[in-house]
């Protein structure tokens, strides 16, 4: 504390207050730069793999919608036809019956 007011005596507070504040953005540069920057890095590399995960998933869901639409749409003509079927075999049975 000494030597803080000894400098401030000599040198006038402006001088020792901007030495500090340079001090002080040359710790936040140092941090951000060495600490920040490269987590800030793996981070982004992290999300591009998972946003490109989840592109693969969306189109891997629109793929199978597809497939199931087409099997449910084979199975109602598979429904109709065999319908179809059941019908004219019961009125042949009838005709058959007459």
């Amino acid at each position: 504390m000494e030597k803080i007011a000894q400098l401030i005596s000599e040198f006038g507070f402006p001088v020792v207050l901007a030495l500090g504040m340079g001090y002080f953005i040359f710790f936040v540069w140092k941090f951000v730069t060495q600490t920040l920057k490269p987590s800030l890095g793996k981070g982004s590399t992290e999300l591009i793999r998972l946003l490109d995960q989840i592109r693969m998933l969306d189109n891997d869901l629109i793929r199978l919608k597809s497939k199931v639409d087409t099997v449910l749409e084979y199975r109602e003509k598979q429904e109709i036809l065999t319908d179809a079927e059941e019908k004219e075999a019961l009125q042949r049975l009838k005709k058959d019956e007459n």
